[in-house]
């Protein structure tokens, strides 16, 4: 089948997916119980969407198209605020987090969709392996080759989401010395990765795509698990790496920086990207998923090394304009909050589990962090 046309739309527009885990509140351990929870939801109106993922213990939501960060956060409080009323009617219990720290993938089911079942068919044990939690969020762009362009240009600031968002320390019962180890389960998949180097969309749909396709190895952009990827029915670019955050408010904080990031980058007053910039890719997504904010990366085009810590920080000032005419300094001031010192949602639950000495205190706080409201 040929590659869909790109439905180019209103540029910087802004919509979230979140993959959740659910949880038995009584031994902490993930519960198949996916079904059941779509079921109940499906009984009335949901504030957003919900589907089932690949395993029987989580779930997906989605928000609407947003262009602004209050929207978008009112939301998803009103998305998790639904879920947790039914998981209490259902006892069970909803959270965030990149990976869950102690379940063991060989216990996991494949969800009933035929999808899936052709996933885990392909891919084997990768499939349950696949029980690890992201964030994607889509930025709506005027035209493909926008996407293409903001696809590559943001290659050098992809490390900064990564370790703002990074919740996956643990994975299998253990201290992975990783802050976000959802990424190296993500990295098994073949067709992971980077984008080709491609600037026009003629050029990726002819030159590329028509050619995995007759390989038969694609089907369409759903078979691609980039860090950053096209999606031409929505006229959006799709941001891959996050871990799901603790809380709706990091959630929506995240996009807004992403959506003040592109509006930036869109004024075209930086060198253009170039495929000499992937030379020091995997090298600064490697430093992001081991160490978090305090992890360094290299510039790609002057080859300065960075410390993660400070380049978000003083990234944070040029965006000060594109906040203000976005409505978004709340979520920058989110950013700064976790930059500046308090740190991202791994550095929290290793201090949660060095308190309590237990996994199972990691998903009790992560269950916390969920369902309790907080301003902004």
């Amino acid at each position: 089948m040929a590659l869909e046309s790109f439905k180019a739309g209103s540029a910087l527009t802004m919509g979230v997916e979140l993959e959740l885990q659910l949880v038995n509140p009584t031994d902490f351990d993930l519960t198949p119980t996916a079904s059941d929870m779509l079921d109940l939801l499906a009984r009335k109106p949901f504030p957003g969407d919900v589907k089932p993922e690949i395993t029987d213990s989580m779930i997906e939501i989605s928000t609407d198209i947003h262009t602004r960060h209050d929207e978008m956060l009112a939301q998803l409080r009103r998305i998790r605020d639904a879920l947790v009323a039914a998981g209490d009617r259902l006892n069970v219990g909803l959270c965030g987090g990149g990976t869950h720290p102690f379940q063991h993938w060989p216990e996991r089911r494949i969800f009933a969709k035929p999808r899936f079942k052709e996933l885990s068919g392909l891919y084997g044990y990768l499939a349950k392996q696949f029980t690890v939690f992201g964030q994607h969020v889509h930025i709506g762009c005027a035209s493909a080759d926008e996407g293409l362009y903001l696809l590559h240009a943001l290659n050098r600031y992809l490390p900064h989401f990564i370790a703002l968002s990074a919740s996956s320390p643990f994975s299998q019962g253990v201290d992975t010395l990783f802050d976000s180890a959802r990424l190296n389960s993500v990295f098994a998949f073949p067709l992971s990765g980077r984008a080709p180097f491609l600037l026009d969309w003629a050029d990726f749909e002819s030159t590329y795509f028509s050619k995995m396709e007759k390989t038969g190895v694609v089907k369409s952009m759903k078979d691609f698990y980039w860090d950053i990827r096209p999606k031409p029915e929505y006229g959006t670019i799709e941001l891959r790496v996050c871990d799901t955050p603790l809380t709706v408010e990091r959630a929506a904080a995240l996009a807004a920086y992403l959506q003040a990031l592109c509006r930036m980058l869109l004024e075209r007053n930086e060198p253009p990207p170039r495929e000499d910039d992937y030379l020091v890719y995997n090298y600064n997504r490697f430093q992001a998923c081991r160490f978090g904010l305090d992890g360094f990366l290299v510039h790609p085009q002057s080859n300065e090394t960075l410390s993660i810590r400070e380049d978000i920080l003083l990234t944070l000032r040029r965006l000060t304009p594109h906040a203000l005419a976005l409505g978004s300094e709340a979520a920058l001031d989110e950013i700064q909050f976790v930059a500046a010192g308090a740190g991202n949602h791994a550095s929290l639950l290793r201090h949660t589990y060095a308190g309590e000495g237990s996994t199972q205190s990691m998903v009790a706080e992560a269950m916390i962090q969920f369902r309790k409201p907080r301003a902004t």
